[in-house]
């Protein structure tokens, strides 16, 4: 309780240092895009999607997860968020300018891609329920709502995985409702580089818009993130990279507002495909207010 209370007042005391920011000072100025994803849908207390679109903090929003497949059977687990009215939620968001993607995967173990059919299978799922498509027998959850994009957040796998083959798919389908709305391919790995097999042969298309860093939660990466953030920005130079963030202030590798202004954004923003941030999730960031702060510094 000490803890959370020194870090929640250092919270409060760095409202000094976002007015110096508002007021020109630059003392990381680096290479600003001013973008800031973040993941909803694992706490039933973290608001509506609707909520999160409309508090003007992001510029994306990810919903997690879609927890199972690859042996013919779906999960959508979205924490007790009920269903209804999503898709609602789906389209304001859309309509002022925040895009909204799904992630596949998650911190479970009954998801795979054993095989090149199992990769297909789920694409074509995914493009019926979720995204342009329909399909007699596919439920769509938020009804005629398309998402924008589809975003791999892979905690475990095996070689034999095919998440490159889904991967392609989705690109060969890029078109989301017609010019101008591209379907955003996405990939949330731990920093670790290089990757495990089965995300590196998938980021090896070369076709992911955007890959988020995860530089917290990761005892074996946290010492070394810069590193790694080198290795992953130049092995993949046609891709943005965003650095992925937890707004829990209790989490392992939590990173001081501060710190993110005058060094890790510094760091990172040195990169030519330097993208953004991306911040784990929106229930921690409703508590403690992350993305006041790491907006200004995105």
């Amino acid at each position: 309780m000490v803890l959370a209370s020194q870090r929640g007042a250092s919270l409060l005391a760095l409202a000094a240092l976002v007015s110096v920011v508002l007021a020109g000072s630059a003392a990381a100025a680096g290479n600003k895009t001013g973008q800031v994803t973040v993941f909803w849908g694992r706490n039933k207390d973290e608001g509506t999607l609707r909520e999160a679109c409309d508090s003007g903090m992001y510029t994306m929003v990810i919903m997690s997860f879609l927890n199972v497949y690859g042996h013919g059977n779906y999960n959508l687990d979205l924490s007790g968020h009920p269903l209804a009215g999503i898709g609602d939620d789906i389209k304001h968001c859309q309509y002022i300018g925040v895009p909204v993607s799904l992630s596949i995967g998650g911190f479970g173990n009954d998801y795979s891609l054993p095989s090149e059919k199992a990769a297909l299978d789920l694409f074509d799922y995914l493009w019926n329920a979720f995204l342009g498509g329909s399909k007699p027998g596919v439920h769509r959850p938020f009804g005629d709502a398309w998402l924008d994009g589809v975003d791999l957040f892979l905690e475990h796998g095996t070689a034999a995985d095919r998440y490159d083959v889904l991967a392609l798919e989705l690109a060969k389908h890029n078109i989301r409702g017609g010019p101008g709305k591209p379907l955003h391919l996405t990939a949330t790995p731990r920093c670790t580089f290089p990757p495990a097999s089965y995300l590196k042969r998938a980021a090896d298309t070369g076709i992911f818009e955007r890959i988020h860093i995860r530089i917290y939660g990761d005892d074996n990466c946290q010492p070394y993130w810069e590193l790694a953030w080198e290795n992953w920005t130049t092995a993949y130079p046609a891709t943005r990279f965003y650095l992925g963030l937890t707004a829990d202030e209790m989490a392992d590798g939590w990173v001081h507002p501060k710190n993110v202004y005058y060094d890790d954004g510094p760091t990172t923003q040195q990169a030519d495909n330097y993208g953004g941030m991306m911040i784990w999730d929106r229930y921690y960031d409703k508590q403690t207010d992350y993305s006041s702060y790491i907006k200004y510094y995105a």
